[in-house]
């Protein structure tokens, strides 16, 4: 199928220098926020890649559960493929598409583990359903059929039929902390308004340079 006609022509809502705020997660807070007021689906989807011991590059879509100065935090089965990439290279991407504003927000950076304090302390917010969901999943693991998941379902359902439900130790989060953050607004005549946030010589300042589209 050729595509090449497939296209749209971005508005000319532009994004200006003198816009952006002087820090970079201040700055996702804005735009968080408008997606989060517009209705967006899901605006805390975001592209995770990572890559194996060979270098090739992985992409799956989680969930960003929090953030702040300190980073982005997102959770997983630490047995799971992402994991078990994370372990081998800590450097990882992440990508927020919010195509509707014609927006993307890229985040590169290193990852570490949070606490098992504070993976117990969201863990504790998740549905019942979700909590067990965690215990069945030997997540990336082949499995004979779908039918040997809900097997599995079943047995962790009867066996936390009572009480709280607890952390399983294989489970947990992980903490993006941002070396640099690229914000993309989308122009007409693909000339969009491209900005990345970078610190030098790993020092507490952002320096802001703007990017050729």
């Amino acid at each position: 199928m050729d595509l090449a006609d497939f296209r749209k022509e971005y508005s000319d809502r532009g994004l200006r220098r003198e816009e952006l705020l002087a820090d970079p997660v201040a700055q996702f807070s804005a735009w968080f926020q408008q997606a989060t007021e517009l209705g967006l689906h899901e605006p805390n989807a975001m592209t995770l890649a990572t890559v194996d011991e060979t270098g090739m590059p992985y992409q799956r879509t989680v969930l960003l559960k929090y953030y702040g100065a300190d980073g982005f935090v997102f959770f997983t089965n630490y047995g799971s493929r992402k994991a078990k990439q994370i372990a081998q290279n800590p450097r990882v991407s992440l990508l927020f598409p919010w195509i509707t504003l014609e927006r993307q927000v890229v985040i590169q950076g290193t990852v570490e583990k949070i606490s098992s304090a504070e993976s117990l302390k969201y863990f504790a917010s998740r549905p019942r359903e979700s909590q067990i969901g965690a215990w069945v999943s030997n997540q990336s693991d082949v499995i004979t059929s779908r039918k040997f998941l809900m097997q599995k379902l079943a047995e962790v359902r009867e066996k936390f039929s009572k009480g709280e439900i607890p952390l399983p130790s294989f489970w947990g989060g992980y903490r993006v902390i941002p070396q640099q953050i690229e914000f993309w607004q989308g122009g007409p005549a693909r000339l969009h308004d491209r900005f990345l946030y970078h610190r030098e010589n790993n020092t507490a300042n952002w320096e802001i340079d703007r990017l050729s589209p």
